[in-house]
């Protein structure tokens, strides 16, 4: 969860209290060692996608559209960091309403070097920039997610069309219900106000008024209730039915299921999905804000739930198939970033495990088993492993972030407590969240590439296809052979 810096009328009233008792006041400062953790961070999920992501996309492809895959997840970062910049950062983190922020901040208008961001504990500052550059790498790695559904296949000019109308009409939203809340200071002041009104009817009236307003100040996901630490629903799940939808739309490869069209270069997606761990520790344990335990604890969960669903996946195919596969276990490894995304920052790390060892096997029968059986072509297994491990991370969440079962527990800021667990309400929640992401992604992403099929249309034609995508959109070869 993340949320905007909010105006603090608690601590106006504190300071003028401090002044009229001539005691000297500091205003929040920013604390350095967060910031440069968020710095570190934020350079690390941009690594997760350039060229974490492209590599391992790329690998995973034939050679003759190699530098396609490429082109697409750098043009996607590339756009979507502009709109960022432009109106995305608004519409997502400023108050409007339950499922879309507003334009004041559009332009990054009043954000500037000294303007601060809150973090998870009351006063607890960070850059606003490095907040927005932050979330602008979460933003840009979303979509780029979804080019592996139709690798191979989709016209440039259609991608180029499709990726901003699809984070603004499509991300901004699903984040901004997810993730928007007013955040802690404004609950503490909110809640002091209500104490320091006393018996005063008129005050106290006022005070529970404003408490009311701050508790409804939140995205319609958030309000339900769901919990999301780095982006399982917001991420994963948003880009796995995209992709899952646009391939269907799209339709099959040319020969598949009857032509080879292994990886060109597991090497490559090896050292892609490498990178993808190692900036996964940004995305993941920055997610925190706030370089303390919360940190250490995602960035552990980070590590064993990872190697926990690449072994699973490794072993159960070993079983199935009678060998271990590079692609497997570097799969593998995928699933449990993916599913151990929400769950990062609640679970403790013996939940992790588990987690990973369950994903590990779920994504792999539905990779291989429920995609043969069901026939569709999604080339990279975007919604096999990206949809499938975020649903199973969120639900996974929901029971894991259990006091009981070694999770945090949920912080109740109005009564500065972790929240008593209740699993069914906890469960109920989550799914929520990811009902509504399905149905937001699956059914809009359906309405955007019908848009954009009219507007340019999808696919290449046959004869690009077979030729490949890098010289015919692109004009260039991977390898001079």
């Amino acid at each position: 969860m993340t949320f905007k810096r909010p105006t603090s009328t608690g601590l106006a009233a504190f300071a003028v209290g401090l002044l009229a008792a001539n005691a000297a006041y500091a205003e929040p400062t920013i604390n350095k060692g967060d910031n440069a953790w968020m710095l570190t961070s934020t350079v690390l999920v941009l690594l997760m996608t350039i060229p974490g992501l492209a590599l391992f996309y790329g690998g995973l492809v034939r050679s003759k559209n190699m530098l396609s895959v490429l082109m697409q997840v750098f043009y996607t970062v590339c756009i979507v960091v502009v709109l960022w910049a432009l109106y995305g950062y608004s519409l997502t983190f400023t108050g409007g309403n339950d499922f879309l922020g507003g334009l004041s901040k559009a332009f990054l208008s009043g954000v500037t070097p000294d303007s601060k961001a809150a973090t998870f504990s009351v006063d607890a500052n960070i850059s606003e920039l490095v907040y927005v550059c932050f979330q602008m790498t979460f933003a840009a790695i979303t979509p780029a997610l979804i080019v592996g559904a139709f690798a191979e296949r989709m016209k440039f000019s259609a991608v180029a069309l499709f990726i901003p109308l699809w984070v603004t009409l499509i991300y901004f939203p699903i984040a901004h219900m997810v993730w928007y809340w007013a955040g802690p200071d404004a609950i503490s002041d909110a809640v002091k106000a209500v104490t320091a009104a006393g018996s005063d009817a008129a005050k106290l009236a006022a005070a529970k008024a404003k408490l009311a307003e701050v508790m409804a100040d939140g995205g319609w996901i958030y309000k339900k209730g769901a919990i999301d630490f780095a982006g399982g629903t917001v991420v994963h799940i948003n880009a796995g039915i995209a992709g899952l939808v646009g391939a269907l739309i799209i339709g099959k490869r040319i020969g598949y299921g009857k032509d080879l069209m292994a990886p060109h270069s597991l090497t490559m997606s090896m050292i892609g999905a490498s990178l993808l761990w190692v900036g996964w520790f940004g995305f993941n344990a920055g997610s925190n804000l706030e370089a303390t335990g919360g940190a250490a604890l995602a960035m552990t969960n980070s590590f064993v739930a990872t190697a926990a669903a690449a072994l699973s996946w490794m072993f159960c195919e070993w079983m199935l198939k009678g060998h271990p596969s590079v692609l497997g276990v570097i799969s593998g490894a995928v699933a449990g970033l993916v599913a151990v995304t929400p769950a990062a920052g609640y679970a403790g790390p013996m939940g992790a495990i588990v987690l990973g060892l369950i994903v590990g096997v779920v994504c792999l029968f539905f990779v291989t088993a429920v995609k043969n059986a069901l026939g569709y072509d999604d080339s990279l297994d975007v919604f096999g492993v990206h949809c499938v491990g975020g649903i199973i991370g969120a639900l996974g969440t929901g029971i894991l972030v259990n006091p009981a079962l070694g999770g945090t527990g949920i912080m109740d800021y109005v009564t500065g407590k972790i929240a008593d667990y209740e699993f069914g309400a906890q469960m109920t929640s989550q799914i929520w969240g990811v009902c509504t992401t399905l149905v937001w992604s699956g059914v809009g992403s359906a309405i955007l590439y019908k848009v954009v099929d009219v507007i340019v249309g999808l696919r290449v034609n046959v004869e690009s296809e077979r030729e490949g995508l890098d010289l015919t959109d692109h004009t260039e070869r991977a390898y001079n052979m």
